[in-house]
């Protein structure tokens, strides 16, 4: 059957994550030390000498595994890490938490200043003339603070729903919204885990973009690899020409 809506994974599927992720995280955790510092009036160890980064990320996986039902949410989980350590440090709990608001926008503004790949605005231009398109993502990237939301009405935060994928309740809920069913249907994304399988499973046809080429040799039925989301046009003409000589015979 022919595709008509599109779903889209967001973190390094349309833009490179990982340099976004490192800048953001050490330069908000530096910010909240050398602020807590400028506020105190007596000296005393820091709170980036009492708790390095190094700590800040152990407590945040500790925090995550104390709340399971939170695992999605890295926002909410970053925010109750830095929470406990603060407090931790000796601030009152007030203060404590004010402190970690403060620090989560400052990580958040950070995790926004991103550039996508060079092909990926004109590449969503043309695909919205044909397709409905969602973007459905596990991270905290936020659409709305990005000039990539006019190319998306629907947006899946998958991890504030408490459904993370490879929950299928995502994929679900987007195709919900698009009016779309699996089999018509494509999912773009770059995890094997998280985008590949649990869209596969649902009948929907997927990109994967497999820029490492490391994945395996042999795909599932309805898996289609490429090297970067500028191939995906190619892949959908195929798909529709494919479609086309289907119905024809």
């Amino acid at each position: 059957m022919a595709i008509t809506a599109l779903t889209f994974d967001l973190d390094d599927t349309l833009w490179d994550n990982r340099p976004i992720l490192e800048r953001a995280e050490a330069e908000h955790y530096q910010w909240l030390s050398e602020a807590i510092a400028a506020a105190q009036t007596s000296p005393q160890t820091s709170f980036g000498d009492c708790y390095p980064l190094s700590a800040y990320q152990q407590h945040r996986a500790d925090v995550a595994r104390r709340h399971p039902l939170k695992r999605g949410d890295f926002t909410w989980i970053r925010e109750r890490a830095l929470f406990e350590l603060v407090e931790a440090y000796g601030l009152p709990r007030l203060q404590a938490r004010l402190w970690a608001a403060h620090a989560i926008a400052h990580f958040l503004d950070l995790r926004h200043d991103l550039t996508p790949y060079p092909d990926v605005v004109p590449l969503l231009d043309a695909l919205r003339q044909r397709y409905r398109l969602a973007a459905i993502t596990n991270g905290n990237a936020d659409l709305k603070r990005l000039a990539l939301a006019e190319h998306f009405p629907v947006m899946i935060a998958a991890g504030e729903l408490h459904a993370p994928k490879p929950d299928p309740r995502a994929f679900l809920a987007a195709l919900a919204r698009l009016g779309a069913t699996p089999s018509r249907a494509l999912h773009v994304g770059d995890s094997w885990r998280e985008d590949v399988l649990p869209a596969q499973r649902l009948g929907m046809q997927v990109a994967w973009v497999d820029a490492k080429d490391e994945g395996p040799r042999a795909l599932p039925p309805g898996v289609h690899r490429l090297a970067h989301v500028r191939e995906l046009p190619a892949l959908l003409d195929r798909l529709t020409t494919q479609d086309s000589a289907r119905q024809g015979g």
